[in-house]
């Protein structure tokens, strides 16, 4: 009988884990039975975060959306504030606990994110939420692979339209977790301190050699002693989802062990970076630096590499 009861608690335990342990990507097909079991109105919540990035809105919304699913703008509704002249920053604990609440999340929800499946850009967008779910505590939080679009080509004869009728408020409490996040201090004392930690730059090629800039920026160029992985090398931009897991180790084989922080602009692009690396390729060393190189840039006393291209990265722009 003891050796029963055992039995029975050791399942308990790892149904209960299965509640709370979420893969970061789901598929169309997975999230179809939940919807269709019930599921998708009770413990699990499914965030449609379309916005400007991907040319969505609530108005988009309203014309179409995945049955259940409710709508809150990523670019909107406090997902990333404004401090001074840095755009793109984290919310505060008390924000994003009001704004998760409002939302209808609980401790236990498991939240699925819908991008509109559109672009890596667009799919920034559910990296840093899902990002931003993680640091404040919540791990029960997924992304759909290909988001609203794989919905519509896969299940076109399921699509609800209108407004959506609001959770009640959540339980959910923040429980900040510093191990996700840098800032600007700790970014200065791994340059200041020649340190082995990898600085990974997510921009285009002309962004991180002072080319262009981008436009809250104070000045062009990059981190001193970073390293360029443009964070579109980790999608399939014909299917409008990540690359495959056997790919993507290709893509980020360099950054599959050690530490590593992840930066852009303003942490959206550096998402993709950090969301690849730790959650589907597993190197939890991961940090994501939201300010980056617009909060970077705002210190004149911060330094910035300005150099340009080498003459063999000329050439291998030319040789492709």
């Amino acid at each position: 009988m003891k050796v029963l009861c055992n039995i029975f608690v050791f399942f308990g335990i790892l149904l209960f884990s299965s509640n709370i342990i979420a893969s970061p990507l789901v598929e169309v097909d997975w999230l179809n039975e939940k919807i269709k079991s019930g599921d998708t109105k009770n413990n699990i919540l499914l965030i449609d975060i379309r916005n400007s990035i991907g040319g969505g809105s609530f108005d988009t919304y309203l014309d179409g959306h995945i049955p259940s699913s409710i709508h809150s703008d990523y670019g909107k509704d406090g997902w990333r504030v404004n401090v001074d002249n840095t755009v793109g920053l984290v919310p505060s604990e008390e924000q994003f606990q009001v704004l998760a609440k409002s939302l209808g999340v609980n401790n236990d929800t498991h939240v699925i994110i819908i991008p509109a499946g559109v672009s890596s850009s667009d799919f920034g967008s559910a990296a840093r939420s899902y990002w931003t779910f993680k640091v404040f505590g919540h791990d029960n939080v997924s992304v759909l692979n290909g988001g609203y679009m794989a919905w519509q080509q896969a299940y076109p004869s399921q699509i609800e339209k209108g407004d959506f009728v609001p959770r009640p408020e959540g339980n959910f409490i923040v429980s900040f977790v510093p191990e996700l996040y840098i800032g600007s201090d700790e970014v200065a004392k791994i340059i200041n301190t020649n340190s082995s930690v990898t600085l990974l730059d997510g921009r285009t090629e002309e962004q991180f050699y002072a080319e262009k800039k981008h436009g809250k920026a104070r000045i062009a160029g990059r981190l001193p002693g970073s390293e360029l992985l443009y964070q579109e090398n980790a999608y399939n931009v014909a299917s409008n989802k990540l690359k495959n897991d056997n790919e993507l180790k290709k893509v980020y084989g360099d950054y599959l062990k050690g530490d590593v922080v992840s930066y852009c602009n303003t942490g959206h692009w550096a998402a993709n970076n950090w969301f690849v690396i730790s959650e589907v390729l597993g190197n939890k060393n991961v940090r994501l630096y939201d300010g980056s190189m617009v909060e970077w840039t705002q210190d004149p006393a911060r330094s910035v590499d300005t150099s340009g291209r080498s003459n063999m990265d000329k050439l291998k722009a030319i040789i492709g």
